[in-house]
C-alpha cells in the first residue's frame, strides 16, 4: 500500500472520528435540564479554553469580514443549543445543515460566483426537504424550534461566506473568538443561576473540550491529508449520526416527515458536491 493511500485513510478516519463526536451535540444538550441559553453559554466558555489551548491562534486583525465570522459563528451556537432544545435533535441538526443551500443561493450576490443549472436544482430539491419539517407539527414550541434551526443555518451560511471571502483568515481563530464571543454576550442573561448538578457538569465538560475542541481537532488535521470534497462528503455522517444517538439513548423519534426531509436534503447536498467535483461550500464543520 503507498503513502497516498495510507495518508488519504488516515485524513478520512480523522474526518470520520471528527464528525461523530460533533453528531454526539444533540444527545449532550438534550440530556442536561438546565435552559438553552445557560447551556449555551456554559459549553462555548468551556470550548473557548479548550481551542486556546489547542490552537493558541495568533491575534488577528478584526476586519470587518472577521467580525461577521465571529459573531455568525457565536449566533449559530446559540441558536443551534435553542433549537435542539425545543424541537427533535434530527429537526435541529438538518435544518442547521441546510446552511450549505443558503451559501448557494446566496453566493451569485455576495461572492461574485454564478449560479448554475445544477446549483439550481440542488436548492429547489433541498428547500422542498426543508419543508417537509414543518408539516403535521402544530406544537407551538416544536415550531420555534424548526424556525430557531434555520435561523441557525443562516447564522452558518453567513461564516462560510465571510470566511471565503476573506480568503486569509484562520478558521481557527474565527472558530476560537466565537466561542468566546457568545459565552460572554450569554453571561448577562444566566448569570443568575451559574448553579450546576455533576451530572451537567460532566457533560458541558464532554461537550465543550470533546464535541467541539477535540472534534475540530481532528478535523483540521484530517484536511491536511484528504480532499475538501471528501472532507464534506465524510462529515455528512453527523447529521446522520446526531438524531440517532438522542433516538437510541433518549427515545426521541423524529416523524418519516422529519426522516424524508432530511433525507432530500442531505441527498441534494451530497449530489451537488459530487457533480461539480468540489464541495458546495468550504469544508467548515457545522457550529453546532
Amino acid at each position: 500500500m503507498n503513502q497516498q493511500r495510507i495518508d488519504r485513510r488516515r485524513g478520512i478516519g480523522l474526518v470520520f472520528a471528527a464528525a461523530l463526536l460533533w453528531s454526539t451535540g444533540g444527545i449532550g444538550i438534550k440530556a442536561i435540564d438546565d435552559p438553552a441559553l445557560k447551556v449555551a453559554c456554559l459549553r462555548s466558555a468551556i470550548a473557548a479554553v479548550a481551542l486556546f489551548a489547542l490552537f493558541r491562534p495568533r491575534f488577528v486583525r478584526f476586519t470587518p469580514g472577521f467580525i461577521l465570522s465571529v459573531i455568525s459563528y457565536a449566533a449559530c451556537l446559540t441558536t443551534f443549543v435553542m433549537a435542539t432544545k425545543w424541537t427533535t435533535a434530527a429537526n435541529a441538526i438538518f435544518l442547521q445543515y441546510s446552511g450549505v443551500i443558503w451559501v448557494l443561493l446566496l453566493s451569485p450576490w455576495l461572492l461574485k460566483e454564478p449560479l448554475t443549472a445544477r446549483d439550481t436544482v440542488a436548492i429547489t430539491v433541498a428547500l422542498g426537504g426543508m419543508a417537509l419539517f414543518f408539516v403535521e407539527d402544530f406544537d407551538t414550541r416544536g415550531v420555534t424550534g424548526n424556525v430557531m434551526a434555520v435561523v441557525s443555518s443562516l447564522f452558518f451560511a453567513a461564516l462560510i461566506i465571510s470566511l471565503r471571502k476573506q480568503r486569509g483568515v484562520a478558521s481557527e481563530a474565527a472558530v476560537t473568538y466565537g466561542n468566546v464571543l457568545a459565552a460572554l454576550a450569554l453571561l448577562p442573561f444566566v448569570a443568575g443561576d451559574l448553579s450546576l448538578t455533576p451530572k451537567s457538569v460532566g457533560i458541558l465538560l464532554y461537550l465543550g473540550v470533546f464535541q467541539i475542541a477535540v472534534a475540530y481537532g481532528l478535523f483540521v488535521r484530517g484536511l491536511s491529508y484528504v480532499t475538501a470534497t471528501q472532507a464534506s462528503l465524510t462529515g455528512m455522517i453527523e447529521p446522520v449520526a446526531n438524531p440517532l444517538w438522542v433516538f437510541l439513548l433518549l427515545g426521541e423519534r423524529p416523524s418519516s416527515y422529519a426522516i424524508t426531509g432530511g433525507a432530500i436534503v442531505l441527498a441534494a447536498i451530497c449530489w451537488r458536491t459530487l457533480t461539480r467535483g468540489e464541495p458546495a461550500a468550504a469544508p467548515i464543520p457545522p457550529p453546532d
